[in-house]
């Protein structure tokens, strides 16, 4: 008797488990390992904790199924892959970066699955795409922004821009800077390359410090652009040094000592230093600080919040999880709010209008200095 009623017990309890809460799985190709781990650890955490706070969409449980794609095109394209044939996700979120991102967005563009992109600014990534979309602005208007900042406001006339060819985002990035950096009337001293791993940089700073720029641009990663600085320090170099959203890194003093003292760079309209915040940047904020009280927020958690919010608010408004309905909401998205202000989409674009902020490292510590509106 005792083992027929384990036994009954058991087929209940399997029962239970196959018809308890349905849920709605959304597939994260998250940069958990390789070259940009640490930003794309950081997005994921604000995801998560975006789910822990809005777990629930259209009554079900939503399950994020997380696969690292190890800072690779190649891998992100097999997550994605993954995420959709076999788990059979309704939305994508991620992953760090616009080479990856390119490659996972035409796998799910193929397979008419959404994709939500959080800090891939380059165009390529939603050209042409009907499920493709982003969180934050996109490198025209931030190169336009970098420029016109170092031009007008900081009264720099000589650039120098030195670039990993590698990657997409730092090649559109720097074009985007240039173009509108001598369109005012500035500059550019020497343009010069890298490739992505390289850790030596002295020949192409000599080369730049000889041509007395104002100010170097470096569309980097936070680790490369880590390593560039404090080599030009070390070769005695005086100009001001400026990097795009990228660079954006909360151990930013920390890692780089004396030798990020002044560096400037642009980020997306979010920093906890920054003097005003909207509500959602408040609640984020707080929230984030409870969560992971050992480490500091930054614009990549918020993007990845912003991501997770954006796909969360479209499910319920689609009224169902079918991934087609889901696209449809998102692309009749109007005035969101969210971390990083007000997101809006349309059928001519997925992406967003978003106002752009610069930060600043002095006196040993990071601040949020200025807001570019569009």
């Amino acid at each position: 008797m005792k083992k027929c009623l384990l036994a009954l017990c058991v087929v209940l309890l399997a029962a239970g488990m196959s018809f308890g809460v349905e849920t709605i799985k959304i597939g994260v190709v998250a940069t958990m390992t390789g070259q940009n781990a640490f930003g794309g650890q950081l997005e994921l955490e604000g995801m998560q904790l975006a789910n822990k706070l809005h777990p629930e969409a259209l009554g079900k449980k939503i399950e994020l199924v997380i696969m690292d794609m190890k800072s690779d095109k190649v891998e992100s394209a097999n997550a994605a892959s993954r995420l959709i044939e076999s788990n059979k996700v309704s939305a994508i979120i991620g992953p760090y970066g616009s080479s990856v991102t390119m490659a996972a967005g035409e796998v799910a563009e193929n397979a008419g699955i959404p994709l939500m992109a959080t800090a891939a600014t380059n165009p390529l990534v939603t050209e042409g795409k009907k499920f493709v979309f982003r969180a934050c602005f996109i490198d025209p208007f931030q190169g336009e922004a970098a420029a016109n900042y170092v031009y007008n406001n900081l009264g720099y006339k000589k650039a120098a821009v030195l670039t990993d060819v590698a990657s997409d985002y730092a090649v559109g990035l720097a074009n985007f800077f240039k173009s509108n950096f001598t369109k005012m009337g500035g500059t550019i001293v020497s343009d010069l390359k890298y490739q992505s791993g390289d850790t030596d940089f002295t020949s192409q700073l000599t080369e730049i410090i000889a041509q007395e720029p104002n100010v170097l641009f470096i569309p980097a990663y936070f680790a490369e652009g880590a390593i560039i600085m404090k080599q030009g320090h070390e070769l005695g170099a005086k100009f001001r040094f400026m990097g795009g959203d990228a660079m954006d890194n909360p151990e930013i003093v920390t890692l780089g000592g004396a030798s990020v003292e002044g560096f400037l760079h642009t980020t997306f309209a979010y920093d906890p230093s920054m003097p005003e915040m909207n509500d959602e940047a408040k609640a984020f904020t707080e929230a984030w600080e409870k969560t992971y009280p050992e480490k500091a927020p930054n614009a990549n958690a918020a993007m990845g919040y912003d991501a997770y919010v954006l796909l969360w608010q479209a499910i319920e408004r689609a009224g169902k999880d079918d991934p087609q309905a889901i696209r449809d909401a998102l692309e009749a998205t109007r005035d969101v709010p969210t971390v990083t202000g007000l997101t809006s989409f349309s059928a001519e674009s997925h992406d967003p209008t978003k106002d752009l902020g610069i930060v600043e490292i002095s006196g040993g510590k990071k601040s949020y200095i200025y807001t570019i509106k569009p």
